[in-house]
């Protein structure tokens, strides 16, 4: 069943959800606060949008045109209905297609910043397990992985923009692989931590298109306390500064 659920403490914003399908996770409030934005930035691709809560937090904190491109036809319905909810229509084009087919068409050199939350898991995962198929599509590489994305932002980005996603600590050195293969230079990390004391379990990497070598370590960043409230740092995100 839909409901229309605050998006957070954001503006006032809402956002249309369907809970057998999936809810926005803390993944998709980390990566638009971790992403480099500046004047320059005019536009923006969010490949794999889902119901579209990167691209509408993006909103409180650019003026840069975005691409929110979905896979999932009534995925893609949710993030246009909520884009339309919120008059955001200007700002947020939401476009339903196969990434991996769309990028073709498209002129190169186009996005000054892509951003995506991929699918984690492979196939043969067992987390793959009594989930719906819409889960499945959004957490498994069945369409998507995180090497396609990166290719594809290797022909999208212009020289100098930049790519950020999140993802797993254990896909790391796969990762910083296959953007060096594809002139994306890693810029900027930080691992996201559920408590001290406890393994990372969140992975924010950027990477800029022909950048220059010089990787920053960002200090690590907690999401809960010890009695599992969120951190005031997290805290911050969840609304306009």
């Amino acid at each position: 069943m839909e409901v229309i659920n605050d998006l957070l403490e954001f503006n006032h914003l809402k956002i249309i959800q369907n809970t057998e399908m999936f809810s926005f996770s803390l993944d998709s409030v980390l990566l638009p606060n971790f992403v480099t934005l500046n004047s320059k930035v005019k536009k923006i691709m969010d490949i794999g949008c889902g119901n579209a809560p990167i691209s509408m937090i993006l909103t409180t904190k650019t003026k840069a045109h975005i691409t929110a491109v979905e896979y999932q036809e009534k995925v893609f319905s949710m993030a246009k209905r909520s884009i339309e909810q919120n008059h955001l229509e200007d700002q947020i084009e939401v476009v339903h297609a196969d990434i991996k087919e769309l990028y073709q068409q498209i002129e190169s050199d186009t996005y000054d910043t892509i951003v995506c939350n991929p699918p984690y898991f492979p196939v043969e995962s067992s987390e793959k397990k009594n989930l719906s198929e819409y889960k499945k599509i959004a957490r498994h590489e069945f369409t998507l992985n995180v090497y396609d994305v990166i290719k594809i932002s290797k022909k999208l980005l212009k020289n100098n923009g930049n790519l950020a996603i999140v993802h797993r600590p254990e896909r790391l050195l796969d990762i910083l692989e296959c953007m060096r293969k594809n002139n994306i230079e890693p810029k900027k990390i930080q691992l996201i931590y559920p408590k001290p004391g406890m393994d990372a379990n969140i992975l924010l990497i950027e990477g800029t298109k022909n950048g220059k070598p010089g990787l920053k370590v960002l200090s690590p960043l907690y999401t809960h306390t010890k009695d599992n409230e969120y951190t005031e740092e997290i805290k911050k995100m969840f609304k306009e500064n």
